[in-house]
């Protein structure tokens, strides 16, 4: 048996998917969280001995598909025909969702709604008669609260029920009508008449009430930006500056007791392991390829993890009460004036955690040309990959750390403000009728357990990433660095001459205008972040031979040098800042434009967003170092007249583009 649970974009659907099949599926506050249909068997608990998939299809609105996510779920209800749909509808908007509602009784499939967000219902006094919605619905209707899973076995029940019945039609003369502004008014106001007869209300949807006070506050057009700073400063104040480290680096309280951190776990791991492997009397490279190669490089990216995963904590929780939709709606009007659609805000927003979610997210949009803008832009929106970067060089190069990371992101968002314009003058693409329609969900107080599971979720993705791809890097990368050409072993103090060297010895001339030295290690660290960001901090430790990178104490031991990550890596602040503006800005990970190949459909589009991140990533760093050098010191950079002959060949292709306004 095959269910289908379909709904309007923030009614429960996802919630209501992940408590009958067990799964983790993200859900949010907002429209484009589900993008592509998720099947999962429903648990025992629900199903009984009944093997029952429940597949969890993006929201709609209608069936009448205008954007890319509506076409998965009309095509998946037409052509695939589950044997029974389970309509979530959100009692607390009842109007906007019965519309929805009625086009798919008229589809003849067996259907059950579940009237879900009940509790809120309650809190506002309003009351659904449920036997009277039934039965002028003509289905059965069953109430429930997703989110602690009420009401759930009642609505397994009532699908096996449905299961070979015969739907009918409660207005079969809308069935009729052809489609259209007529056909769509006149079940707009038949849908009315219906929610007159079922729902009594006390607070009504005119009515402002406090949250609406609270509303024009964090939405206003000059107010809300600087209260969005604030939210995303604070955030990193405390995954960066006050809990993260505390995560990382232990805790000593006032009566001598040390709390241990996950650095200190992961030194004690490291030091075991190479104390087990010298009683064994291993081979001196085996042993150093293990603890240093491994061990060292993949922990000093999982040396991160307590700064990313109360990030993402932050962030769900952010979500979950409702004001990240609130963000949207600020941003909306910056985006709409570059020529982005309004929707482009959802992409961006998602993309702070991983950047391959807020590429497919780009199919809320209809517009293909302003689609394919969002998802070539969307890598601009530092991803939780590259928070481990942030926090090194801030870190190292820095005292405050968190003005760093915040900058990061609104520097991404003055990006994509600029590319957009850049994007829409070169593929002469006309925003003009671009729209943004969003609700508004109720506040709330954030669901803690809801953030911890998605927390667990991100953080479990970052763990297994770091155990695959990161250290099959990390352990090629030390072999590569411990041989030559000739495959001898590299003799102390001769690094230069390793493979490694050789390979990574043009990319660092290239880096020269940006860094003001050949330093072909951070040149490899570059090349390997291009298959996973999280690579850049594994591979600087495995090159420097620095498996903590983030142990507070040592770092102020040498603060008069700079702190000892900065001096070993031998650069200034200002090329520290530049570099990481590159890695950030530069085309992301390998499965990011996987993701990014698989939405444009389209080469041109794709190899032309690769070409649009490199140059903007370079021109940003290289003027990011010569003008602060030129202001530190008085004087340019190394590499300024290669540096500056790269970037007036890029400005001229890119003149020559807009020149033409040809369409991709």
């Amino acid at each position: 048996m095959k269910i289908a649970l379909v709904g309007n974009p923030n009614s429960g659907k996802t919630t209501v998917f992940n408590m009958l099949t067990g799964r983790n599926e993200t859900v949010g506050n907002r429209a484009g969280v589900t993008v592509e249909k998720k099947c999962a068997l429903i648990k025992k608990l629900y199903s009984g001995e009944q093997e029952i998939t429940a597949v969890d299809l993006p929201g709609a609105y209608s069936m009448s598909a205008y954007t890319a996510e509506e076409h998965i779920t009309g095509n998946y209800i037409k052509e695939e025909a589950p044997d029974v749909i389970v309509n979530i509808v959100d009692a607390a908007n009842l109007s906007r969702s019965l519309f929805f509602t009625t086009q798919l009784l008229e589809l003849g499939i067996p259907m059950v709604i579940a009237l879900n967000k009940t509790d809120i219902n309650k809190k506002k006094g309003t009351r659904i008669n449920c036997e009277e919605l039934s039965r002028l619905l003509c289905c059965p209707v069953v109430e429930t609260v997703s989110t602690r899973a009420e009401g759930l076995t009642a609505l397994v029940a009532a699908t096996v029920r449905q299961l070979g019945t015969e739907q009918p039609t409660p207005f079969p003369a809308l069935a009729q009508l052809p489609q259209g502004k007529a056909a769509d008014k006149k079940r707009f106001s038949q849908v009315k008449k219906l929610v007159a007869q079922v729902e009594t209300r006390k607070v009504f949807t005119k009515d402002r009430n406090a949250q609406d006070r609270v509303d024009m506050i964090l939405t206003h057009p000059a107010a809300g930006i600087p209260i969005f700073a604030a939210v995303m400063f604070l955030v990193f104040q405390v995954s960066q500056s006050w809990l993260g480290p505390v995560l990382a680096d232990g805790y000593t309280f006032e009566n001598g007791f040390t709390l241990p951190g996950l650095v200190t776990l992961i030194d004690a791991f490291k030091e075991q392991v190479s104390f087990l492997l010298e009683q064994a009397e291993a081979n001196p490279f085996l042993t150093a390829l293990l603890t240093e190669g491994i061990i060292g490089g993949v922990s000093a990216v999982v040396g991160f993890l307590p700064l990313v995963m109360v990030l993402y904590f932050l962030l769900s929780l952010l979500e979950d009460c409702g004001y990240m939709a609130r963000a949207t709606v600020v941003l909306d009007p910056l985006f709409k004036k570059v020529g982005l659609s309004g929707k482009a805000v959802i992409p961006f927003i998602v993309g702070t955690g991983c950047a391959v979610p807020g590429i497919m997210a780009a199919r809320t949009i209809p517009n293909q040309n302003e689609r394919n803008a969002a998802v070539m832009l969307t890598p601009f929106m530092p991803c939780g990959a590259k928070l481990p970067v942030i926090a090194l060089f801030a870190g190292a190069f820095f005292k405050d750390a968190t003005w760093v990371g915040t900058l990061m992101y609104f520097a991404g968002i003055i990006l994509i403000l600029l590319c957009a314009l850049l994007v829409n003058r070169i593929t002469g693409s006309d925003p003009k009728g671009s729209y943004f329609i969003i609700e508004l969900p109720e506040y709330k107080l954030p669901d803690g357990k809801r953030a911890f599971r998605d927390m667990c979720s991100r953080g479990g993705e970052y763990i297994l990433k770091a155990g695959t791809v990161i250290l099959l890097c990390n352990a090629a990368i030390f072999l590569m660095q411990s041989f030559d050409l000739s495959l001898q072993p590299v003799a102390e103090g001769m690094a230069d001459t390793s493979i490694l060297a050789h390979i990574a010895s043009p990319v660092a001339a290239l880096l020269v205008p940006i860094l003001g030295v050949a330093a072909w290690q951070m040149a490899a660290a570059t090349v390997t972040g291009f298959i996973a960001k999280e690579n850049v901090v594994g591979t600087l430790a495995v090159c420097y031979g620095i498996s903590n990178l983030i142990d507070t104490e040592g770092l102020e031991m040498l603060e008069g040098a700079g702190t000892q990550v900065a001096a070993v890596f031998g650069i200034t602040r200002v090329a520290a800042l530049a570099f990481l503006m590159f890695n950030l800005f530069s085309p992301p990970c390998f499965a990011a434009i996987g993701a990014m190949n698989a939405e444009l459909k389209d080469k041109r589009w794709l190899f032309g967003g690769i070409a649009l991140q490199l140059a903007v990533a370079y021109t940003l760093s290289f003027l990011v170092y010569q003008v602060g050098t030129l202001i530190t010191t008085g004087s340019v950079g190394a590499g300024f007249s290669g540096g500056l002959i790269a970037v007036l060949v890029i400005a001229a292709v890119v003149t020559g583009l807009c020149l033409r306004r040809k369409k991709l």
